[in-house]
């Protein structure tokens, strides 16, 4: 009897210290962040240069554009991306010199670049100038010759007879897909990013058609990476749910074609609307959305930037700087590249001076010193302005409580005089591209060229 009676109060203790342990009850109507990552401190009011190793220099070499690296930083650039440094698979080919993105050895340096010590060398020189270094990385698929598809062919899809299979439904037949249902994978490709981390002391990566690879991967894969050191991540997509646990930042890839139409005629501001209407809705204010202009994809495959919007160019520059976002700059764009740098071959960019060097750098000092600003919560949202022409003219402010823009864009090649209905904007401000004091209110007529932009700060 006295045995069952301990065991009794054995067991109602048990349950008492259960019950004692238990969480409290969260309350189920407290909003929770869906951001839970943490971007790096020195992110917060950076901005992104692509470099293409290959076309960057004649020599095209890590040496060669590592003496480059004051410029980029003189740019008012904080991350440089470099295109993938791996080795380029040689079965089916495309070209003489063949894609980046088909990697024959996650581990391996193109020698067509230099070495694995002339990469750390870049790095820590671009370390020494404050600068931080991102790789582009190739999730999706390899190379046909890489090792893995013959000592791991159960990495890979296959089709319905059996073989290896490109990316289904592009034109990519350089490559073959991997399959991210293989726990092997999964480790390998994780043990390979966090190496390059480890070895060559990078700050992260731009990932290649990141949405093609599961989420859980991705978020995974952060975790291990931030155990080593606080990293930065690119997503090549556009979709919120990678920004939860994984990315950093996404391409605001609906932001360049709303721009592209509007530069083109085939549409009014309202794309822009549109636009940042589901960039404000969908995306959590936490989260980080590259705007650009041009990049190697848009460049070689559908046109410089001066084709892609013509007039309508330094206004598309201006916006990607002022508005919600991190500003790109593609190589060359300081020097007005005006060619389609070939994707497969040696095409160095001709270096010049050009006007859009300044603008850049002028924006992007800006940037760092407005803090409104700002990426992701450190920066300050968008507040539509309406004006008399509401669906030719873009009209915003961007405060808080220590800065603030007031921006307005005419995108149409016709002049305009715009008057401004109501929101946050009266006030005296300083014309940032004159240097003059303008003051403005609901009697203001501003007149505006074509393809005009002013910005006001106050």
């Amino acid at each position: 009897m006295q045995r069952y009676t301990r065991l009794l109060l054995g067991l109602l203790l048990t349950v008492s210290v259960s019950l004692s342990a238990a969480p409290a009850a969260t309350d189920p109507y407290q909003p929770v962040p869906y951001v839970k990552l943490h971007h790096p401190e020195w992110s917060k009011d950076a901005t992104i240069y692509e470099l293409n190793l290959r076309q960057f220099s004649e020599e095209g070499t890590f040496r060669a554009a590592e003496k480059q690296l004051p410029r980029i930083k003189a740019l008012n650039v904080d991350i440089v991306w470099l295109m993938p440094i791996n080795p380029i698979g040689e079965k089916n080919r495309k070209g003489a010199l063949g894609s980046p993105y088909s990697v024959r050895d996650y581990y391996g340096v193109n020698p067509e670049f230099g070495t694995l010590d002339d990469l750390k060398h870049f790095v820590a020189t671009a370390h020494g100038l404050g600068l931080k270094v991102i790789l582009d990385w190739v999730p999706n698929h390899t190379a046909w010759d890489n090792p893995l598809a013959t000592e791991h062919p159960d990495y890979y899809q296959h089709d319905w007879k059996g073989a290896f299979r490109p990316t289904p439904w592009f034109d990519w037949s350089d490559i073959i897909n991997l399959d991210y249902r293989s726990p092997g994978l999964r480790k390998y490709m994780t043990d390979a990013m966090k190496y390059w981390v480890r070895e060559a002391d990078i700050d992260g990566y731009r990932c290649d058609v990141a949405g093609f690879v599961p989420v859980d991967f991705w978020n995974n894969l952060r975790r291990e990476l931030d155990a080593i050191k606080p990293v930065f991540m690119l997503g090549e997509w556009e979709s919120r749910d990678l920004h939860a646990e994984a990315f950093d930042m996404t391409y605001a890839w609906s932001w360049y074609e709303a721009m592209h139409n509007i530069a083109k005629g085939k549409a009014d501001v309202g794309a822009l609307y549109n636009y940042y209407a589901w960039n404000e809705g969908f995306y959590p204010p936490d989260c980080y959305r590259m705007n650009f202009v041009s990049n190697h994809d848009k460049n070689s495959w559908d046109g410089t930037e001066f084709e892609q919007f013509g007039d309508a160019l330094p206004a598309a520059i201006v916006l990607s700087v002022v508005g919600d976002g991190m500003p790109l700059i593609y190589n060359g764009q300081e020097a007005g590249n005006t060619k389609r740098l070939q994707f497969f071959e040696k095409d160095p960019i001709v270096w010049r001076e050009h006007p859009n060097a300044e603008l850049y750098r002028k924006l992007f000092a800006l940037k760092k010193a407005n803090t409104t600003l700002w990426n992701g919560h450190w920066g300050a949202l968008m507040v539509d302005v309406p004006n008399s022409d509401h669906s030719r003219v873009l009209s915003f402010v961007r405060q808080n409580d220590r800065d603030k823009v007031f921006a307005v864009f005419n995108f149409t090649a016709e002049a305009k005089t715009v008057q401004f209905k109501e929101g946050p904007f009266p006030g005296t401000y300083t014309d940032f591209f004159s240097g003059e004091k303008v003051t403005l209110d609901e009697n203001t007529k501003l007149e505006m060229g074509p393809w005009a932009y002013r910005v006001f700060l106050k």
